[in-house]
């Protein structure tokens, strides 16, 4: 499992397969699902997009290499009565605690169904979106030279595995051929190819805009005013007025706050408390800190846990981050958001025009396939980590 996991990032560009279904496909937005039929599929295939079929027997390869994410270890379905599957289930099943009944067969189907169709979806998935890919990519006219694929392949299997002794032992346990990794390298470098032409059309991010937002959002580049003071945290009000004696009589700050102070942040440093900003503190003493003069002895002020004396030793004011300061830091965040929202749109637009190009046998449909059931929602289905912004 742990070298399983080892590839699942897209920043590692390999784009292996995980238990969980969100693993694969998160560029694309929900949206409702549209009905009906359309192009038919062939009787040797599991689905049909556009006009490239994905067979029974790729798929039933990549529900294999799903399946090998199995903490139970690899299981015969048997689908539709999955009785392989229940059979098994109930050949391995701890016997029941005393007084609780055996779990019964059509338990363990809702269970095998459950994770049949998890792994099914898991595994079509990529498939389809494999597809996808490939056909807007070869819309677009994007053409990845071989040595691109092969120095992507390289790069990734380094990264994941530095060692070669690794990576075979990742491909025994996953089920997985060196074609496969290099298939989903493939996979994940066209996909990276479309989306950074979709952020280079980004909109462009004008000093205008970034006047408007500085203006819009100045508390954003203010610093607040802050306060450095020595401070005694009592237990009780009595402690806290020998402090104030002792502080009083010339004792220095130090002695006095290793003597009575019980707070650990500030006794061992000689009851420092450097920067200290406005609103940081429990309102009582807020206030009474911050309207105090420097160089003044206060307190005691009861706080939740106790009783402070303190004395201001100095006092930042508050300051305001000028535009031309900030107008960096503005520009990166809004270059951000613009190739967000252009990835967005793209990846909405790809769902919207090749989910009409799909079709899935049924058995096989899931939320990729236009005839699909009619679902409302706005929740995402599909999505596979994002990868930053190039820069």
């Amino acid at each position: 499992m742990a070298l399983w996991r080892r590839l699942v990032g897209y920043d590692r560009r390999f784009v292996i397969i995980s238990r969980r279904i969100p693993a694969l496909g998160a560029f694309f937005v929900a949206a409702a699902v549209v009905a009906g039929c359309g192009n038919s599929v062939p009787g040797n295939a599991v689905a049909r997009v556009d006009d490239a079929s994905i067979t029974k027997v790729d798929f039933d390869r990549w529900f294999d290499v799903a399946a090998s994410s199995n903490p139970a270890g690899k299981t015969d379905y048997s689908p539709p009565d999955f009785k392989a599957c229940i059979a098994s289930k109930t050949k391995t099943a701890p016997k029941p605690a005393k007084g609780q009944p055996a779990t019964t067969d059509e338990q363990y189907k809702a269970q095998c169904k459950q994770e049949y169709e998890q792994l099914r979806d898991q595994a079509l998935q990529f498939l389809i979106l494999e597809k996808w890919v490939a056909g807007e990519a070869n819309d677009q006219g994007i053409d990845v030279p071989a040595k691109e694929f092969q120095t992507d392949y390289e790069k990734a299997k380094k990264d994941a595995f530095p060692k070669e002794a690794d990576f075979k032992t990742f491909l025994e346990q996953s089920g997985m051929t060196v074609a496969d990794a290099r298939f989903q390298v493939a996979f994940n470098t066209v996909y990276t190819k479309l989306r950074e032409k979709a952020i280079k059309g980004a909109e462009k991010v004008t000093d205008a805009k970034i006047a408007e937002f500085y203006d819009k959002n100045k508390e954003r580049f203010a610093q607040p005013e802050t306060r450095d003071a020595r401070v005694v945290l009592t237990k009780t009000k009595s402690k806290a007025d020998a402090a104030v004696k002792a502080l009083k009589s010339g004792d220095k700050f130090s002695a006095v706050a290793k003597r009575y102070s019980i707070d650990p942040a500030s006794k061992d440093r000689g009851g420092a408390l450097p920067g200290i900003a406005k609103g940081s503190q429990e309102k009582t003493f807020d206030d009474a800190l911050f309207g105090a003069k420097k160089g003044e002895l206060r307190g005691p002020v009861k706080v939740q846990f106790g009783y402070y004396v303190f004395k201001v030793q100095k006092i930042t004011p508050a300051e305001q981050q000028s535009l031309k300061d900030s107008k960096a830091a503005i520009k990166q965040e809004l270059e951000a958001q613009a190739q967000k929202a252009a990835d967005d749109k793209f990846n909405a637009a790809l769902r919207k025009k090749w989910k009409a190009k799909t079709s899935c046998r049924e058995g096989y449909v899931m939320d990729q396939c236009k005839n699909a059931p009619k679902v409302e929602t706005t929740a995402p289905t599909d999505q596979v980590p994002q990868q930053p912004p190039p820069q």
